[in-house]
């Protein structure tokens, strides 16, 4: 009788068979066997568990800022304009503006940019974003360049769970230097946490996600739009959901075949203060044990206090958000597969801070979940990218 199965720990085996069997073999091994007085076959040895499994430490990080489309002389040419009057959204189109609304321009998934073109006036004093996120959905601007402020939705409460919309407004003060006449650019980066779900029949999935208004106090100036999202189309392995709209997401930075070799090296934790989105790479090589099933985890630890969060993404496969200063999630599953054995493995970290707090990443580690003697063989996915080379002159 050939068996194959799992052990956690050292165990014993006894097996009850037909007539006639005698030899045992476990996971292509023989056992030696006895039988007892009940006829069943008794290993004389316990069967062995697992051995150490030992975890490469991630060193040798390269960095890499981010968010160029925060500055004025960013090309924003070739982004889609924001210009329409109708939506397929439930949400109600403001009065006398355009659809800002991020479905309605094909962006699905992930974070979205709008940058919104107008004549200054001296009048202008602040400027109000109402926007549609779900919740810890957020918010932040710049103007000409110069970061405003980032607005982020509550953690809710069991009563508000159920209640709340999602939805609010933020208002930014407009710096006196920047209020002169001449041209300005609003750059407003929006993060989605995800669409509704439509359990009650009312269409809760149609709700817009993005910006859905914007206007000024003191002065109404007329701003021409542009939208920029996460492509269905750039990765053609992963699919549309694994890929957002940061500008690293759109230039293939999460991808292993992304070649960093230009970023700078540098050392976690960190404890920077900064408004937008920085990256942090590294490879290693994970060599379990021949026969072995470890499951591994990333778990990332710092003071609870600091506002930032950070998108994980293993070989190109985003497998979540950690929000630093809410958790409570602080380790996250690298599935076998996604994890290559006996290979290398590239970790990308995109890290979204909202400039008020300093913000990490602090300290990055692999955590072993369980281990396993015996197990089922996992081949490896492929390495190849999947990633269309979408960059130009309007990401570059």
């Amino acid at each position: 009788m050939h068996l194959t199965g799992d052990t956690t720990t050292a165990s014993d085996l006894e097996v009850w068979a037909p007539s006639g069997i005698a030899f045992v073999t476990w996971n292509g091994h023989a056992v030696r066997t006895s039988t007892s007085s009940s006829g069943s076959l008794l290993a004389t040895a316990q069967l062995p568990g697992p051995a150490a499994v030992s975890l490469p430490a991630l060193t040798s990080w390269r960095y890499a800022a981010e968010n160029p489309e925060s500055a004025p002389g960013f090309d924003d040419s070739g982004w889609p304009a924001a210009d329409k009057i109708t939506s397929g959204s439930v949400t109600p189109v403001p009065p006398g503006q355009p659809v800002l609304f991020a479905d309605d321009y094909g962006f699905h998934y992930g974070d979205v940019w709008y940058r919104g073109h107008y004549s200054g006036t001296s009048e202008a004093t602040a400027v109000s974003l109402s926007y549609s996120s779900g919740t810890q959905g957020l918010v932040m601007a710049w103007l000409d360049g110069t970061p405003l402020g980032t607005h982020r939705q509550p953690v809710p409460t069991s009563a508000q769970a159920t209640v709340h919309t999602w939805t609010a407004t933020a208002t930014f003060a407009i710096p006196a230097e920047l209020r002169g006449s001449g041209s300005h650019v609003l750059s407003v980066l929006v993060r989605p946490m995800a669409h509704s779900e439509d359990g009650g029949g009312n269409d809760a999935h149609k709700t817009a996600r993005g910006l859905t208004a914007v206007t000024f106090s003191g002065a109404t100036p007329s701003l021409s739009w542009r939208i920029q999202g996460g492509s269905t189309t750039a990765d053609t392995v992963r699919g549309p959901l694994n890929t957002g709209g940061l500008y690293g997401e759109r230039n293939g930075w999460h991808l292993p075949t992304f070649s960093d070799w230009a970023w700078q090296p540098i050392q976690l934790p960190r404890a920077d203060t900064f408004q937008g989105v920085r990256w942090y790479r590294t490879s290693f090589t994970f060599v379990p044990p021949p026969g072995v099933d470890a499951s591994v985890g990333l778990t990332l630890t710092d003071t609870s206090t600091r506002a930032y969060r950070v998108q994980i993404f293993l070989n190109g496969w985003n497998l979540g958000q950690y929000i630093n200063d809410v958790g409570p999630q602080r380790t996250f599953v690298l599935p076998n597969g996604i994890l290559h054995a006996n290979a290398p493995n590239v970790l990308a970290l995109a890290v979204l801070a909202d400039g008020t707090t300093p913000a990490g990443p602090g300290t990055v580690a692999l955590t072993l979940l369980g281990t396993a003697a015996g197990g089922v063989p996992v081949r490896n996915l492929e390495r190849s990218s999947g990633h269309r080379d979408r960059r130009g002159p309007h990401d570059l």
